[in-house]
C-alpha cells in the first residue's frame, strides 16, 4: 500500500517520527512524504491538499496529516471531493474512523497528541478493515454531499 504523509511546521516533528515508525514496522508500505521538509513556518492547508490530491489520482491509497491541533489540516483535506478526512485523538476514534466511516485520511494534532499514542492510533487505523454493510450507505451519503 502506498500512504502519503503531509504537515505543517508545527506537525513536522510528529510526522518524522511517524515516518520512520512506518518504515521500521511496515516494510510492505510505501512511504510518500508530501512535506513539509523542515520546521519553517508554513500553511497546512499546502499539505493538506497535497495528500488529498494524491490519494484522489490514485498516487496513494491512504494518507497521513498533521498539523498544530489537527483542524486545519483536516478540514484542507477533507475539501477535496473523494477524501474522508478523520480527526482523531485516540485509538479508539482511529478505529471507528476506518472501521464505520472508511476515513482514506488520518488528521492528528502534533502539538495535542504524543508520539506513542499517535504509533498506537496509527497502527490501529492502518489495521482496521471498513466493515461495509449498512455503513457503505452511509458512507455514500456522505461522498454524495460533495458538490
Amino acid at each position: 500500500m502506498n500512504i502519503g504523509l503531509g504537515s505543517d511546521h508545527a506537525g513536522f516533528e510528529l510526522k518524522e517520527y511517524l515516518k520512520n515508525y512506518l518504515q521500521d514496522n511496515f516494510p510492505d508500505l510505501t512511504i510518500i512524504d508530501f512535506g513539509t521538509h523542515d520546521t519553517t513556518s508554513t500553511s497546512y492547508a499546502i499539505y493538506g491538499k497535497k495528500v488529498a490530491h494524491a490519494l484522489v489520482q490514485g498516487e496513494i491509497e491512504r494518507g497521513i496529516v498533521i498539523c498544530g491541533s489537527g483542524l486545519g489540516i483536516s478540514m484542507a483535506a477533507g475539501k477535496v471531493k473523494g477524501v474522508r478526512a478523520a480527526l482523531c485523538h485516540d485509538e479508539y476514534t482511529a478505529r471507528m474512523s476506518r472501521l464505520h466511516n472508511d476515513a482514506n485520511v488520518l488528521a492528528i494534532g502534533g502539538r495535542i497528541i504524543g508520539k506513542g499514542l499517535a504509533q498506537e492510533m496509527v497502527t490501529v487505523w492502518l489495521k482496521t478493515a471498513f466493515e461495509g454493510g449498512r455503513h457503505q450507505t452511509r458512507v455514500e451519503q456522505i461522498e454524495a454531499l460533495a458538490e
